[in-house]
């Protein structure tokens, strides 16, 4: 925390257990409702990661949503079960578990925006896929934010390239294991770039639609182009933004391996941008929260 500014945390969190897994509540302020709550899924190609991985990252999210004018932002972060010791369908059961719980606790999900990175954003797309079936508009979130997502687990167009650190051959490998059989790389709740029916991308659209961020020089770009357009196409609202020079799930990596603090911020200040243009900011709660920042700062 050191290098972004802060002494000690001034943001709080703790576990919160769920059936069979467990999860991470971040918030500035506990006692208090959260007017906002990022629901998110690691990436990791499902056998690997962690939320307190992620940690770092998830805190100077938190920061920057609170800088922005939210007046309690929180994250809830699922650690969901890890291939071999659990394939499909557990994580997607965990995933639906944990957006339950979300949605709980803010009593309105269009106050929470669904996000993950990779693999994590493969179960955030299964998800909306499964509440689109419920036909429960209740249960639609107000937006979502995905990092390099990983739309279908295994494609012919996944090549390798010259920069990113990601291989063809071990992701479809992972993709394989989490789905455990051949039948459900082409099952739509287990791959969900396999989806291509318009109508059902049009139902599992979050309120405000997608923000898409992912690099220019990843493994996955050609399926992260290929579901926009279908989005795009199913009347879905997607804000893509393609980093050049980038590789897989830039914003995660840029956070914990650039040298600057603007270069660190820059994916998280960008999801931050399209949050605040999809999910409302009391105005009151805008200058409180610019007040209360500026005193975490000093």
């Amino acid at each position: 925390m050191l290098r972004h500014g802060f002494l000690q945390s001034p943001i709080q969190w703790h576990e919160i257990k769920l059936g069979n897994t467990i999860g991470l509540w971040i918030a500035r302020d506990e006692s208090q409702k959260p007017d906002l709550v990022i629901y998110y899924c690691h990436g990791g190609g499902f056998c690997m990661g962690s939320s307190y991985f992620y940690l770092e990252f998830l805190l100077v999210w938190v920061y920057l949503l609170r800088k922005a004018g939210y007046r309690n932002p929180a994250i809830f972060a699922l650690e969901y079960s890890l291939v071999p010791d659990a394939a499909y369908p557990t994580q997607a059961e965990q995933t639906l578990d944990g957006y339950e719980y979300v949605c709980s606790v803010t009593g309105d999900a269009s106050r929470v925006c669904v996000g993950g990175d990779s693999a994590g954003a493969t179960l955030v797309l299964s998800l909306l896929l499964r509440l689109a079936q419920s036909n429960n508009q209740k249960l639609r979130p107000g937006y979502a934010v995905l990092i390099s997502p990983w739309p279908a687990l295994f494609s012919s167009k996944n090549k390798d390239t010259p920069s990113d650190y990601l291989n063809a051959d071990s992701l479809h490998s992972y993709g394989r294991q989490y789905a455990l059989s051949e039948a459900n790389l082409h099952n739509p709740l287990v791959s969900p770039g396999t989806c291509k029916d318009s109508s059902w991308w049009a139902k599992a659209s979050p309120i405000a639609g997608f923000c898409i961020l992912f690099g220019s020089e990843e493994l996955l770009c050609l399926e992260i182009k290929d579901l926009i357009a279908l989005l795009r196409k199913s009347g879905c609202y997607v804000s893509a933004r393609e980093e050049p020079g980038a590789v897989h799930a830039w914003p995660v990596a840029t956070l914990f391996l650039s040298d600057t603090e603007l270069e660190r911020q820059k994916g998280l200040k960008d999801a931050t941008k399209m949050i605040q243009q999809a999910i409302s900011i009391d105005s009151c709660a805008l200058i409180e929260a610019r007040e209360k920042v500026t005193a975490d700062i000093e």
